[in-house]
């Protein structure tokens, strides 16, 4: 029984990366033997399992054979026998089929470390054409890197989407995967990935993809939600919601994006807007009781457009916050003309903040 240290945690080391999480190949041995070492099975689709002390993930040596349609259609075929050679054949990258065995001598049976050095995305075998969800981790490792696809990869990816593969994958993956690249260094990367191949307007069809924009959610440190508003900046809101329910996307994330969508004209024409404009931005995105989130909307609305003035709407959120909404409701039990004093409180604050600020 031997053990080597494979995928992302050579990539990283030969990067110069600092490694976190290492995963581990077992070659030469049984599940049994295994739970007698003292590991903790914890795979479901196949063996793998947890060092009894670090609990880093140790998994048997396995290859797969496409038995179905998507990235669930394998057969999973892990025995003793299986070389190491042999799981590394099965990965999607060159760059992640390598290994490292006990002694740290590198096996890299595939030329990952030379892919490495010139910066290329490669697929390992014909097998890549098996599971759909390499297109979109090829267009995630982009977007990371800003490597660049191998020719004979972005051909064998194109043949992948006009087969129909890309139709067969499940909402979750698709946006667990698009989520991570939209959140790396380089996420116009993903797109322009996607786009070359045909998946992006079979995956992503709503979206028009603004490069700068996104360069800038970047350069920001911009959070995936706020990176996500960015891409839902020129949509309409139907599509937004259209695609945040197709994708499945997170709550959060979608309704920053929708609360973008519906206040975009009202913060594109902040810089010369009427106090009662700025109130009714103000109430459109629920900005007095989410004060955070209306900082994110502007902050996103800026990165989309950068003309747009948002200091106005993050003066008038403190003028109106600062109104004392307690002291105009005593003594009166009229909830219309306590709400019409309000809006008049507050309208007249936010005139007085932003006096002489528009253009």
């Amino acid at each position: 029984m031997k053990a080597y240290v494979v995928g992302g945690a050579v990539r990283d080391e030969l990067l110069g990366i600092a490694v976190a999480d290492r995963d581990w190949v077992v070659v030469g041995a049984t599940p049994e033997e295994m739970v007698r070492a003292g590991f903790r099975p914890v795979g479901k689709d196949f063996p793998v399992f947890l060092h009894p002390r670090t609990n880093e993930e140790y998994a048997l040596a396995r290859t797969e054979r496409k038995s179905g349609r998507g990235y669930k259609g394998f057969t999973v075929h892990a025995a003793p026998d299986v070389t190491l050679e042999q799981d590394l054949a099965r990965r999607d990258l060159t760059i992640n089929a390598m290994a490292r065995d006990e002694a740290g001598a590198l096996i890299d049976p595939f030329g990952g470390a030379r892919d490495l050095r010139e910066g290329v995305l490669r697929h390992v075998s014909e097998a890549f054409a098996e599971d759909p969800v390499r297109i979109l981790r090829v267009a995630r490792f982009a977007a990371r890197y800003a490597y660049r696809v191998a020719d004979e990869t972005r051909a064998l990816m194109r043949r992948m989407v006009q087969a129909g593969e890309v139709e067969h994958l499940v909402a979750e993956r698709v946006w667990q995967e698009f989520a991570r690249g939209l959140a790396e260094a380089h996420p116009a990367r993903l797109f322009a990935v996607l786009a070359d191949c045909g998946a992006l307007g079979k995956l992503l069809p709503e979206l028009e993809i603004d490069e700068a924009a996104l360069a800038r959610a970047a350069r920001a440190g911009a959070p995936l939600a706020v990176r996500f508003a960015v891409l839902a900046w020129p949509l309409a809101e139907p599509a937004v919601r259209a695609l945040g329910e197709r994708l499945r996307v997170p709550n959060e994330v979608r309704e920053l994006a929708l609360a973008l969508c519906r206040c975009r004209d009202l913060i594109a024409a902040a810089r010369t807007a009427a106090p009662a404009a700025l109130l009714e931005l103000l109430k459109c995105a629920d900005a007095l009781r989410r004060p955070e989130r209306f900082s994110e909307l502007l902050f996103a609305a800026r990165l989309a457009a950068p003309d747009i003035d948002t200091e106005r709407g993050e003066a008038a959120r403190a003028a109106a916050a600062a109104v004392d909404a307690g002291a105009l409701a005593r003594g009166s039990p009229d909830p219309a003309a306590i709400a019409a004093r309000l809006d008049a409180a507050r309208e007249a604050a936010i005139a007085s903040a932003c006096a002489g600020s528009s253009a």
